[in-house]
This record gives C-alpha cells, sequence and structure tokens, in this order.
C-alpha cells in the first residue's frame, strides 16, 4: 500500500465538482512510480450538496469500478490544506488498501468479522438510539475501538456506505493488521480545580463536593449569588469536562485527558442550587468548569500529531510514513475558531508533513464508544 491520493473542489453541480477533483487525483496517479489500483474511498460533501449524494456515488462507480466507498454530508469539509464552510464543495480521498483488508457496513450489510478489529463510523445524530448504536458497535469490534463522528449536514443527513443512507450508522471495518493510528485532540481549557459530583439527576447537577452546585458556577461566571437568572447571559462560552472516578481528569499540561466528554451547561435551577447540562452526568464522577481557548485547542491539537508521529517511529529512529489520514473535528471549530480560513487543517498539515487528508465537522466526535464535544479525532494510516 502507497500513499492515498487526494482531491477536491467547490462547485454547485455536484458532478462537476467530481470532475475536478478526479482530475486532480489522476495527475497524482500519474507521478507514481507503480500503477495505482484503488480499492478504496471516502467521500465527504458539504450540505448544499446532500440532494446530490446519490449522483455522487453513481459518479464515483463510473469513474473507478470496483472502489468501495464511506463517507457523510457536514457542514464544512477539509481536503488536503484547505477546508470549505458554507460553500457547495466535497473532497475525495482514494487508496489501494488491500480488499481483505476491510469491509463496508450499512444498514443493509452487517460488519464482517473477519474486519472487525476497529472500525470508521458515521452516524445519524437524530436516530433516538444513535449513542447506544455506538456503544453496540464498540462492542462488536476486536478493539473496541471506533473513530469517526456525527452527520452535520442541516438539511439530509446523508451517509454513504456503497449506496446512500439516512438514519442509523454506516461505515468501514478494518482488520487486525492494518497500520493506523488515531488520537483524540481537546479544545477547552480547565478552570479552577476539579471537583466531584455528590448528587445528580440526570443532566441536573446539584451538589459537587457535598456543597450546592449552582453557587460554585455563579462563582466561576463571575455572577452574585443573589442574581442566579444573570447567569443565563454568560452561560454560552461555559462548559464541564467529565471524568470517570478513577481517570486522569487532568494531564500533566493542565489540559482534558481523552476520557474527558466535553458538555455545555444549558440552564440553571435556584430551586435545587444545580444547573443542567446537556447530556446526563453519573454520580461520583469529576467535573471540571471550562471554556472553548483557541490557544489550548492549537497547542493540543500539535501535541496528537506529534504523538503520532511519535509512535511511527521504531526504536531505532525509522519513520513509517502516513500513507493518508482522516480528520474529523467539532462543527463549532475549524479554521475560523483557530484564527482564519484553512487554519486548523493547516496546523495538522504543518505538524504530520503535508500528508493526503481528508476530513468533516461533525456534530459529535467518536472515539472509542465515546461521542465527544469541541474535540478532534486524528486517525493515520502508514504505509506498507
Amino acid at each position: 500500500m502507497g500513499p492515498f491520493l487526494t482531491g477536491h473542489a467547490a462547485h454547485r453541480d455536484a458532478l462537476a465538482a467530481v470532475a475536478l477533483a478526479a482530475r486532480q487525483i489522476e495527475q497524482q496517479s500519474l507521478n507514481r512510480p507503480a500503477p495505482f489500483h484503488p480499492t478504496l474511498g471516502w467521500v465527504y460533501l458539504t450540505d448544499a450538496l446532500a440532494s446530490q449524494a446519490g449522483d455522487v456515488l453513481g459518479d464515483l462507480r463510473r469513474r473507478w469500478p470496483g472502489v468501495h466507498w464511506v463517507g457523510c454530508a457536514a457542514l464544512g469539509v477539509m481536503g488536503a490544506s484547505t477546508e470549505y464552510l458554507n460553500a457547495p464543495a466535497l473532497v475525495l480521498m482514494l487508496s489501494d488498501l488491500p480488499r481483505t483488508d476491510f469491509s463496508v457496513f450499512n444498514g443493509l450489510t452487517p460488519l464482517d468479522p473477519a474486519c472487525a478489529h476497529s472500525a470508521q463510523v458515521h452516524a445519524d445524530p437524530t436516530s433516538p438510539d444513535a449513542d447506544d448504536l455506538i456503544v453496540e458497535m464498540a462492542a462488536r469490534t476486536d478493539s473496541g475501538y471506533l473513530f469517526g463522528g456525527l452527520i452535520s449536514s442541516r438539511e439530509r443527513k446523508v451517509h454513504l456506505a456503497n449506496g446512500v443512507f439516512e438514519g442509523g450508522m454506516s461505515g468501514l471495518g478494518l482488520a487486525p493488521h492494518v497500520d493506523m493510528v488515531s488520537r483524540v485532540t481537546q479544545g477547552c481549557q480547565p478552570l479552577r480545580r476539579v471537583h466531584r459530583i455528590t448528587e445528580v439527576d440526570r443532566n441536573l447537577i446539584t451538589r459537587l463536593d457535598g456543597q450546592p452546585a449552582l453557587p460554585l458556577l455563579l462563582d466561576v461566571l463571575g455572577v452574585a449569588p443573589d442574581e442566579p437568572r444573570q447567569a443565563m447571559t454568560a452561560l454560552h462560552h461555559t462548559m464541564v469536562g467529565l471524568t470517570p472516578p478513577q481517570g486522569p481528569a487532568l494531564s500533566r499540561g493542565g489540559q482534558f485527558g481523552v476520557e474527558t466528554l466535553v458538555r455545555s451547561v444549558i440552564g440553571v435551577d435556584p430551586r435545587t442550587q444545580g444547573f443542567a447540562i446537556t447530556d446526563g452526568a453519573e454520580q461520583d464522577h469529576q467535573l471540571a468548569f471550562c471554556r472553548r481557548d483557541a490557544d489550548a485547542a492549537r497547542r493540543d491539537l500539535v501535541r496528537i500529531c506529534t504523538e503520532i508521529r511519535d509512535e511511527l517511529s521504531d526504536d531505532e529512529g525509522r519513520q513509517r510514513q502516513i500513507a493518508g489520514a482522516i480528520y474529523v473535528s467539532c462543527r463549532d471549530r475549524g479554521g475560523p475558531h483557530f484564527g482564519g480560513p484553512n487554519a486548523e487543517v493547516q496546523i495538522v498539515q504543518h505538524a504530520l508533513g503535508n500528508v493526503p487528508l481528508v476530513g468533516f465537522l461533525a456534530s459529535g466526535e467518536i472515539a472509542r464508544s465515546h461521542v465527544y464535544s469541541y474535540t478532534g479525532v486524528l486517525t493515520v494510516f502508514a504505509t506498507t
């Protein structure tokens, strides 16, 4: 398996975008020392083209017969060093991964046990059982490791897996010997100390460290205790990081670890002296208040890229080359959050070394059996 090939283009006509991206891939294939026989492809398209997903898949099949395709629609997509936000665009990546090393699954075709060491998934967040499906799929893999994201398209939430689907999930199962490395990057800055949840009713947290929870939140927000409703205007940028009881809540650098799930604070309840978050919490879990922070997100993104490159090196310093990368980032991140157009994906490319890359902005980022928020999940495949 050699380096993957990528193409990307913006055009209101999806088939015209496919033609432009395909031309880039064909040019790259001419520069390869050996013939390129693709077996697997990824396609991500912005939601402006979601209604044309069936036409796109049909055209891709005509251009590359026998290639298996996976992907989805999203608010934004990434190809090479370019991000497309609020524009009709699509990105493609083709690989020559051996056909025995992967299998595509969808609502009609189950995951093949022979290729179930790990899996990439694209899931419809409007499905009522989406969280359960993710946990179940992780349990069906040998490693328990999933990577991927929740579809963020505003219109049709389509996902592609040798067909076009809505609802549920689809994706790609991978065999044990596929050489890949995946990491989660957090995007929030913890504030002050870590607390322990001592009383909670689903998503309403009422006591932290045995004390009423609301005064602790108001102190973080800088709101007077006798004016709790003033907190509503300050809640937009305040979140909580939840970590299991025995897990490390913070890393050495003071950032959240991979076990921490960030959730937004959505309301206060003066009656119970509590506050509500967007998802359920559990007693005895650790909680740290946090805020989105571009500098912290940038540092952590560089950190995981460095970890990936280190893992691809052997004890003698020999480096396995990256064949291709898939990056799934939160819909609230992207270049603008990092300082300008294309900024986020360019940080990744600079840190990894300008590798073939595609990705999308998600409504929730999936790693292992968890759905994260305000994070990025970067997965790379190494050449063989």
